[in-house]
């Protein structure tokens, strides 16, 4: 992939997995909810394990899947207040700030495109430094839709009037690349260590970076790839 910062007026950034290490994400919803949401079924666990993880499964890709009132609703538990008990998992991706500054420095307009709640992205907002280098925040409970749908990037784009053609956009997930790159986003960028404690996701069918280093110059300056 070629990167011509002079041919990118906007960046549009994922949160969880991008700007932000993807591993407080992968505890809470692999590890931390299931044995909070098991302990209410002494004797039944593993039953309940199995109704948690098939009703994930089930959601992946929608607007419920990523709503915490949702899964509050539907499990009888308060899922933000789980999220505090690890609230010290949620960190920021290596040279993120550095990252989103050069940005800055070179005029680039920075908006948030997130599938997170709005009560997930306020808590990791007060535990991060992003908020104050971002010039915009969007998520996809704004539109009704998940960024896997087009509707939802036919909403983003009559809100903030992006030229597609100027546009970088840059996430870990494949499936989400994917639709925006069906609605006409060219330039995208998959991030393939998301999480910090997996392995290097290997052969991602768009152009990857591990850590945002790789496109800054030793100064701290944007990087021509």
């Amino acid at each position: 992939m070629t990167l011509n910062w002079d041919n990118i007026d906007t960046v549009l950034l994922d949160m969880d997995g991008t700007l932000l290490d993807l591993h407080f994400d992968s505890y809470f919803w692999l590890q931390h909810l299931p044995l909070r949401y098991s302990a209410k079924f002494p004797g039944k666990e593993s039953e309940a394990r199995r109704f948690l993880a098939n009703e994930l499964q089930g959601r992946r890709g929608t607007l419920d899947w990523y709503c915490t009132d949702f899964w509050s609703s539907l499990l009888n538990l308060d899922i933000m207040a789980l999220k505090r008990e690890v609230l010290h998992l949620i960190s920021e991706r290596p040279q993120t700030s550095r990252f989103l500054q050069a940005l800055g420095a070179a005029n680039k307009k920075r908006i948030l495109a997130t599938n997170a709640h709005p009560n997930s992205v306020a808590l990791k907002f007060s535990v991060t430094s992003i908020e104050s280098q971002l010039d915009a925040v969007v998520t996809s409970h704004d539109y009704g839709y998940p960024k896997e749908s087009p509707l939802f990037w036919r909403a983003f784009q009559e809100h903030y009037s992006f030229d597609l053609a100027k546009t970088l956009f840059i996430d870990d997930s494949t499936s989400v690349l994917a639709a925006a790159r069906n609605y006409g986003i060219e330039q995208l960028l998959c991030i393939n260590l998301p999480d910090s404690q997996r392995n290097l996701i290997k052969n991602t069918p768009f152009p990857a970076i591990s850590h945002f280093e790789e496109l800054l110059t030793d100064n701290g300056m944007l990087k021509i790839i």
